[in-house]
């Protein structure tokens, strides 16, 4: 069953037209990634999809309830962050998990004022109010920006423990390790169209693979590009030994999701 479907959405700001009839769906469970690079109509879409921006013509459905985390969000300055977490839950008529406010740190929070908060702190506080509605479907717009090393893992196990309870997460976000680690499936925009909906194995396989081949020797290092590593690495270990030359050192790279992503995204895929 479908989360969300998304038929024939179009979106115009005057004469300019971002978004040019987009068909796509999240499927319930599913940790979905939005992506494309700036102007390429992935925040209209967001906002469209998650009503809180009218479009033109097309339409979005939504199965379930909703939460947002939006990547800034104003509150008063001298509210301390459980006052805040109470008063959503309480709105709600909710009450607010033990376990997801230990995960995300708001109890050593709980006495400071808003403002006071870093960037990373705030983030942590808007996924936890997004969550106060205990929602089937929570969109996350850069939930990790702004938060360190420990914050971000910690924040990675709290999304996959949403998953695993059957939670829909659709995602936007400008890191592509985040987006291979965590997402089932993702879409690219280009130029307000789909450029590509899939697995991030389906992206590399839908761009093709290339890989960087480094050879160490006695006389330095040297670089070779590859779409077919067997025959290149055969013909590599030929010429070398024709020429006499040691080699102390080979290393393959595959090319990385964000390659693959700025191809697709570039109309170039």
């Amino acid at each position: 069953m479908d989360a969300i479907q998304v038929r024939g959405l179009k979106k115009s700001y005057g004469s300019h037209t971002v978004l040019k009839g987009l068909d796509f769906c999240v499927r319930q469970g599913e940790i979905f990634a939005l992506l494309g690079v700036n102007g390429a109509g992935k925040t209209t879409t967001l906002e469209c999809v998650e009503g809180l921006r009218s479009y033109d013509s097309g339409g979005v459905s939504i199965h379930g309830k909703t939460g947002i985390q939006l990547q800034s969000a104003s509150m008063p300055e001298h509210i301390r962050a459980m006052e805040a977490v109470r008063l959503f839950s309480k709105w709600n008529k909710t009450v607010p998990a033990d376990g997801m406010l230990d995960a995300l740190g708001i109890r050593e929070l709980a006495k400071k004022q808003y403002y006071q908060l870093s960037t990373g702190q705030k983030r942590r506080l808007h996924l936890a109010l997004a969550l106060t509605r205990d929602p089937d479907i929570l969109f996350l717009d850069e939930p990790t920006a702004g938060l360190d090393v420990e914050g971000r893992v910690s924040l990675h196990a709290q999304i996959r423990k949403l998953k695993a309870q059957g939670k829909t997460i659709v995602l936007a976000s400008h890191d592509m390790a985040e987006v291979e680690s965590l997402c089932d499936r993702i879409a690219i925009l280009n130029e307000g169209r789909i450029a590509f909906i899939g697995t991030p194995l389906q992206l590399g396989e839908r761009v093709g693979k290339h890989y960087r081949i480094t050879v160490q020797t006695e006389a330095g290092t040297e670089e070779y590009a590859s779409e077919n590593i067997g025959e290149t690495l055969l013909a590599l270990l030929v010429q070398y030994r024709e020429k006499g030359v040691s080699i102390s050192d080979i290393k393959v790279d595959r090319g990385s999701l964000e390659q693959h992503f700025m191809k697709i995204a570039k109309g170039e895929g």
